[in-house]
Formats: structure tokens, C-alpha cells, sequence
């Protein structure tokens, strides 16, 4: 089975193409999704103890956690200290039972692949990219995002550039839906005459 390490800095496109991976039949793990079940389950008391008060109802409150990790990369490595392992043990569970199932390719989105180290752990990597400006645009349009707030977001990504030159494969999503689609599907039949 191939694994396909999907990534693209914030407003790249990332979810888009993934469900259009699902929408090929191909298995796919969001990590942005573990981590927020993690956030409502395994994880809660863990990060409660590191960071009091972050939590309401037995759920972490990403806005507080947020708010005391920005800028300080230390609390932010207090966090990922708990987060990654965790993480890394779903995606571990997840390519198991996409094996088991007898998938030909199984799809790991995870923001920050290069970042954290993730891309040694796959056999090729997608970049999702698109132009600066259609980025920001993208992001800034979000509930609650704010210039600096994106540039903290940013700050943490390695570049765009960087991460297309070390990419097995790029998808720019700027081309619109149907392109990415169809470069998608592309991508799968290519794969799939090597696995």
C-alpha cells in the first residue's frame, strides 16, 4: 500500500482535496480531526494538567489553548509533547486497517508533515498549493482570523516554496475545483500502476 503524505500550509486547499481523495475511494486521516477528538477525549485531562483553565465540560477550549501557546514556543512544545504521539498512534491504527481492508493507497493529511518530521513516515508526499494572495484571502475570510493571527500560523509553516520543492507531487488549487479534481484523479491512476 502507498502512503500519500498530503500537506499545504493554512488556506492551501488541504481539506478540499482530501475529500476529494474520499470521493475516489481512497481512505483518508485528517489529522486536524484526531486532534480535535482528541480534544474532546484521550487528550483533555493531559492538556488540563498542563495548561489550567482550558477546558469546559470536559472539553478543551481552543480558543483558551490557543491563547496561551501563541507566541510562546515553549508552552507550544508542552503541547505537541502530549498531541503528537497521539496522533502518530491514530495514524499507525488507521494505514493498519486500510492495509487490513486491502486499500492500493491510503492518504495522511497532516499540516504539518514536513514540520513535525511525518513526511519520513509516508512513501510520497502532495503539496497543495496556491498563490499568496489567494491564501490569505482564503484564510482571512475565516470566523475569527485575524492578520496576526495568520502570521503566527504562518511563522510556525515552513514555506510554500520549500514544501513544493521537496514535494513528490503539487496540485495548485487556484485553478479551481474541477482542475484539482481532475489532477487528483490523475495522481490516483499514477499511483496506482506503481503499488
Amino acid at each position: 500500500m502507498i502512503v500519500l503524505g498530503l500537506t499545504g500550509s493554512i488556506g492551501m486547499g488541504k481539506s478540499t482535496t482530501s475529500a476529494m481523495f474520499r470521493d475516489e475511494g481512497v481512505p483518508v486521516l485528517d489529522s486536524d480531526a484526531v486532534v480535535h477528538d482528541l480534544y474532546r477525549g484521550d487528550a483533555v485531562a493531559r492538556v488540563e494538567a498542563l495548561f489550567p483553565g482550558v477546558s469546559t465540560d470536559g472539553v478543551i477550549d481552543r480558543a483558551k489553548l490557543a491563547a496561551d501557546v501563541l507566541g510562546r514556543p515553549e508552552r507550544l512544545r508542552a503541547l505537541e509533547a502530549v498531541i503528537h504521539p497521539l496522533v502518530r498512534a491514530a495514524q499507525e491504527r488507521f494505514l493498519e486497517e486500510a492495509r487490513a481492508e486491502g486499500h492500493a493507497i491510503a492518504v495522511l493529511d497532516v499540516p504539518l508533515l514536513y514540520e513535525t518530521g511525518a513526511d519520513a513516515r509516508v512513501d510520497q508526499v502532495l503539496v497543495v498549493t496556491a498563490p499568496q494572495d489567494i491564501q490569505r484571502d482564503r484564510v482571512l475570510a475565516r470566523p475569527g482570523m485575524t492578520r496576526e493571527k495568520l502570521d503566527a500560523i504562518l511563522a510556525r509553516q515552513m514555506p510554500d516554496a520549500e514544501k513544493r520543492a521537496r514535494a513528490d507531487h503539487v496540485i495548485d488549487t487556484s485553478r479551481g475545483i474541477e482542475a484539482a479534481r481532475a489532477d487528483v484523479r490523475t495522481l490516483i491512476e499514477r499511483l496506482l500502476k506503481t503499488a
